[in-house]
């Protein structure tokens, strides 16, 4: 044991100065930082001002004994290890004390200066675990509570959807304009819902209108609506989707598909706030968060005039922008299994999951249509499926693999030459390759952030139980739980 070990604070309380005396001498060798007084107020006095690891009391004093005086601090300074200086005649007073929980253990009197160094440091050893058993509690909460496998409708736990879901939050609350890109298929309509459900107008109406969806023509009668008779056709009076959120959120998809004369007037009612249906003559008002999405790059869409920039720069308050799916490490697998539950049970077929190889072949495809297309391929083979797993044909036929195409994704699964590292890392992944992005993307990224990533993986795979993550891993829990405590260092050193 280490003297480091011991380099902790000891309190002494015993109304005998003799007895003071001969602790100081004991105590020298072990190196700790030890105080000593001579009654229970004394020592209640001066817990309040500093911290103690260890308290060791007599236990028969005036005034206020050592079962009492260890019962206080036991309710108010619950981290502190309590022990007791005793003389024979106190037996049954120690044995109820040790039965109410009040205290770790005792010494004698008179003791053996041996045996009382070597149940001080015991002491200081229980006290420290108990420490870090509290912080690695701490530590696994926040990660847990901080780490999401989904957000909202979300599903994803890869540290770029993580860093999604922090914008989101952190957006929601005001009233700011939210742009959103990305390319289709990464889920623009969810971010805009997560929006306004995360907001204070979560009560109120989420309008959703895909403006690449409706003729130019109708289009202005969709977002402002129309009075009766304003056009052929206008049989009666309609709001339109300004009115319909009012007091809520209106969220346009697809922005640089509509009329560069309609971005004008939509310009005009966020600086206003009012607006005119079609036909009419009076202004009507709306109190209105906007969120607003494109696939398209906007500074592109501005430089070809199918985005107005004034309208761009006045909605573009909060940008976000959502990654495609081959950059959302192994998220994959995690909607691929989502899917599935949710398509076998809408189709009553017994599918229990994904072989190995299909489960690789998800991990490696690009999946150029992003979720929308793995969502869709999975439905497609929830259907043609004959289970009751999923095989790497059922996957090839729904998205119309070549041999080729297959070959050169089993090539990328291994890397070239399969490994034993592979194999042990795909029992963490629920039998899924290692995360595709390590091969789409000509990059080399620093070990230490994908050990740290298939840590974490394994954790979330294990819902949080870090010794049967430790066991899929092939590594003790202590190491698991020392490289956790050193991810989240910087937090508790202030």
């Amino acid at each position: 044991m280490s003297d480091q070990l011991f380099s902790a604070r000891i309190l002494f309380v015993d109304d005998e100065a003799s007895i003071l005396k001969s602790l100081r001498r004991v105590t020298r060798a072990m190196h700790a930082e030890c105080e000593f007084v001579d009654s229970a107020a004394k020592a209640l006095s001066l817990l309040e001002s500093s911290t103690f690891d260890v308290i060791v009391s007599d236990m028969q004093m005036p005034e206020m004994n050592g079962a009492a005086l260890l019962a206080e601090v036991a309710r108010h300074y619950p981290e502190t290890m309590r022990l007791v200086l005793s003389g024979y005649s106190d037996d049954e007073l120690i044995m109820a004390a040790i039965n109410e929980g009040r205290i770790w253990g005792f010494v004698h009197k008179p003791w053996d200066d041996n045996q009382l160094l070597v149940t001080l440091k015991q002491a200081i050893e229980a006290q420290q675990m108990m420490v870090e058993r509290a912080l690695l509690r701490h530590t696994l909460k926040r990660f847990t509570r901080d780490h999401k496998n989904g957000f909202c409708s979300f599903i994803g736990a890869s540290a770029a959807m993580q860093a999604v879901y922090g914008q989101i939050e952190r957006a929601a609350p005001s009233n700011a304009s939210v742009f959103v890109t990305g390319p289709s298929g990464t889920g623009k309509e969810l971010a805009a819902e997560a929006i306004h459900t995360l907001s204070t107008r979560k009560d109120k109406p989420f309008i959703a209108l895909n403006c690449a969806a409706i003729p130019s023509e109708l289009m202005e009668s969709e977002v402002f609506g129309h009075v009766k008779g304003a056009f052929s056709g206008a049989v009666s009076n309609r709001e339109g989707a300004a009115g319909q959120a009012s007091g809520g959120t209106l969220f346009l998809d697809e922005l640089g598909e509509m009329d560069i004369g309609l971005q004008a007037k939509l310009l005009r009612f966020i600086q206003t706030g009012t607006y005119q249906k079609v036909g009419a003559s009076k202004l009507e008002s709306a109190d209105i968060r906007f969120v607003c999405a494109t696939n398209r790059n906007p500074q592109k869409a501005i430089e070809d005039g199918a985005l107005r920039e004034d309208l761009y720069y006045r909605l573009n308050v909060v940008a976000i922008d959502l990654p495609a799916l081959c950059e959302r490490q192994g998220d994959a697998m995690l909607l691929a299994n989502h899917f599935l539950l949710g398509f076998a049970e809408q189709e009553q077929k017994e599918l229990v999951g994904f072989s190995s190889e299909a489960s690789a072949l998800i991990a490696n495809y690009a999946w150029p249509g992003n979720v929308r297309q793995l969502q869709n391929s999975v439905h497609s083979m929830v259907v043609m499926s004959a289970g009751p797993l999923i095989t790497k044909d059922d996957l090839s036929s729904a998205l119309q693999l070549s041999p080729a195409d297959l070959s050169e994704l089993a090539v990328a699964r291994s890397g070239g030459a399969a490994s034993s590292e592979d194999s042990a890392m795909d029992s963490v992944t629920d039998s899924s390759a290692l995360p595709a992005t390590a091969v789409l993307h000509d990059t080399i990224r620093p070990l230490v952030d994908i050990e740290r990533e298939y840590i974490e993986l394994a954790i979330q795979h294990c819902q949080g139980n870090v010794v049967r993550a430790a066991s899929l891993l092939q590594v003790s829990p202590s190491t698991l739980y020392r490289k956790i405590q050193s991810w989240q260092a910087p937090a508790f050193s202030k």
